[in-house]
């Protein structure tokens, strides 16, 4: 049974240190031709030189997904964050577990490179505006007692949509051997929000302003690592549109089309070459002050699905944590 827990979390108000959102991700991945084919197919724009790819969003100013040849089986190598306030951040992560470090080589030296108290690398880059999303169209529905549309067909011949077209990098899941460890670290040396848990078995934690309702997620696993990367669209319809088409042209494990209870977003989420997960959403909760948000601590029975399919019987398998890496 979900309660509310008055006070959980890092509460909002305070705007001189803090993540402000998702910027992107890298991955060192065996295969780099599988790894573009793969994004490609989901929507994303890439851009390979040598034994890297980036890939963009349709339209964006800058890439949210790098791949590096790397290894014998894909590893994170680092979530990027922007946030103000990096000289303060880079005062706290010591006393919350973390390590200041310097960049790897061949990556950004400018922002803040963080350890996080698991081994997690988060790249901190100060300041940067989100990109101004496009005004979508309002999805409405006829419903009992209250119709909107009258004399015309909400759906179009199924040839006339658009292959998949993602809006935005929303957020990232990751794997983590303590939960409320890593909630602790988020939200005390980053400045980040506790949005909901279920248990101490997944979180979902927030920027403290204007955010989705996650903009890090974070699930139970013997080792670190990533679950999956979110990836914004217009509304349900091309949730369940790009996802099925996805999942055939991926030809592996897929779960959805569903709604979460946690965040309340549609999703369908599609495994990547090398077991993780690629997730299409809509219709997320938004918090626009985490100060007036109050937490909740769901039953396991919330923690997947509000409603949709069964769950695949690897999908909280981390296959990172499997190789030993």
């Amino acid at each position: 049974m979900a309660e509310r827990r008055r006070g959980e979390g890092t509460k909002g108000g305070r705007t001189d240190m803090a993540v402000l959102g998702v910027a992107g991700y890298a991955l060192d991945v065996p295969d780099l031709d599988a790894g573009i084919a793969f994004y490609s197919a989901a929507g994303l724009v890439p851009a390979r030189s040598g034994d890297r790819a980036l890939l963009s969003c349709p339209g964006a100013p800058s890439p949210c997904v790098t791949l590096l040849r790397a290894g014998t089986r894909m590893r994170l190598h680092h979530v990027t964050l922007r946030a103000d306030g990096l000289d303060e951040m880079a005062k706290l992560v010591p006393p919350h577990g973390g390590a200041v470090v310097d960049a790897p080589d061949g990556w950004d030296a400018t922002g803040l490179w963080v350890s996080d108290p698991h081994g997690v690398l988060f790249h901190l880059i100060e300041g940067e505006a989100a990109a101004v999303e496009p005004v979508g169209e309002r999805f409405v529905i006829n419903a009992p007692g209250a119709i909107v549309r009258v004399r015309r067909s909400a759906m179009a011949p199924m040839a006339s949509y658009a292959p998949a077209r993602p809006r935005k990098l929303g957020h990232v899941a990751l794997f983590t051997p303590d939960v409320m460890v890593s909630v602790a670290f988020l939200t005390d040396a980053f400045g980040m929000g506790l949005a909901d848990r279920a248990q101490d078995i997944v979180a979902f934690c927030c920027a403290r302003q204007n955010s989705d309702h996650h903009v890090i997620a974070l699930a139970k696993s013997p080792g670190a690592g990533l679950h999956h990367a979110s990836f914004q669209v217009a509304d349900p319809d091309e949730v369940g549109r790009a996802g099925q088409a996805l999942a055939d042209k991926a030809g592996r494990g897929h779960w959805g089309f569903g709604r979460h209870t946690i965040g309340s977003n549609f999703f369908h989420y599609i495994q990547d070459p090398w077991g993780s997960w690629f997730e299409y959403y809509a219709d997320m909760d938004f918090i626009d002050d985490h100060a007036l948000w109050e937490p909740t601590v769901y039953g396991m029975e919330d923690a997947m699905a509000n409603w949709g399919p069964p769950v695949p019987a690897d999908f909280v398998h981390n296959y990172q944590a499997e190789s030993g890496q």
